[in-house]
């Protein structure tokens, strides 16, 4: 207590230090101590790899001879590349034939799932098998169904309509790509539609239900606004996913770009120039553009993601 020249008695001002506790720095150590490997494995394999590649793209690489810069040479040749555009067209096209496919058909298959009915659980692991086998394996499979003398056909043919050549015309080549993707991935996006449909509070839709709304209203109105925030990352993932399409393509049209390069994709012709033609600089350059596209594309999606968020 210190007393004022008026002899008024006045309280001491009294400091709180703020310093962590013994608990908290250990924490915080144990913090560090476990997320070190994931970002040590972050960084040598996805960050080194890519400032690499940035490095490369202005440069003239074919591993057998050193390293010879050309500067902006091969971002020059890449805005004259035809093929290149082509391929970069023909992801468009399969990006939006899946990514809105995708979602609907997850949300739909999440939703028929979503009940507490016996035998739910064993038609969920159904679902969810395709996703662990291996996109190779797959496309293999199903090279097969959509041959000529495939599964697909021969059921085509029981209700008396004409064969298809999947493979093999310009028209369905992408349409065979979207519907061996989709039949891959529709698995794994319905598990986390799963999620968030069990998170939505259930008086929502009593309350609903007591002021006289029907199936359609409860869609619209409570599920649907909930699980905005799940659609944004659905959607982020099978952006990205869809732009770096290759397995399922390269195995269908046995490691070409389909009739009239129809579905050749963007990663295929980077791997075809980086390691069938050994013009590393180049390929590089083909690749930081797609990650330019990719960042680009993702963030409109956060954009309008957020948008919606605060209209709402």
């Amino acid at each position: 207590m210190t007393q004022s020249t008026q002899g008024i008695i006045l309280p001491q001002a009294i400091t709180v230090q703020s310093e962590p506790t013994r608990l908290n720095r250990h924490e915080a150590r144990m913090a560090y101590l476990f997320i070190t490997p994931a970002m040590a494995l972050f960084m040598i394999f996805v960050l080194l790899p890519a400032v690499i590649a940035l490095i490369l793209s202005f440069s003239n690489y074919d591993v057998l001879s050193p390293i010879k810069w050309v500067g902006w040479l091969n971002y020059e040749r890449l805005l004259k590349d035809k093929l290149y555009f082509q391929a970069l067209g023909n992801v468009v096209t399969y990006t939006v034939m899946y990514v809105p496919l995708m979602i609907a058909l997850s949300l739909g298959l999440s939703l028929a799932l979503n009940r507490k009915m016996p035998g739910m659980r064993f038609f969920r692991t159904i679902y969810y098998i395709p996703v662990i086998t291996s996109p190779v394996a797959a496309a293999t499979i199903w090279s097969w169904l959509l041959s000529r003398s495939g599964l697909v056909n021969q059921s085509l043919g029981l209700f008396g309509l004409p064969s298809v050549a999947w493979l093999s015309n310009a028209d369905t080549a992408m349409l065979a790509i979207v519907v061996v993707t989709i039949w891959q991935g529709l698995g794994s996006n319905m598990v986390i539609y799963l999620a968030g449909l069990q998170g939505v509070p259930e008086y929502l839709y009593e309350a609903a239900v007591l002021d006289g709304a029907n199936r359609w209203q409860l869609l619209r109105f409570i599920t649907w606004p909930s699980l905005r925030t799940t659609t944004f990352f659905v959607s982020t993932l099978s952006l990205i996913g869809a732009f770096q399409l290759f397995d399922q393509a390269y195995v269908l049209f046995q490691q070409g770009g389909g009739p009239g390069n129809s579905a050749r994709t963007v990663v295929f012709t980077i791997y075809q120039n980086g390691f069938t033609q050994l013009k590393m600089g180049y390929a590089s350059s083909q690749a930081f553009v797609l990650f330019l596209l990719i960042f680009f594309v993702t963030v409109i999606n956060l954009r309008v993601n957020r948008e919606q968020n605060n209209a709402t």
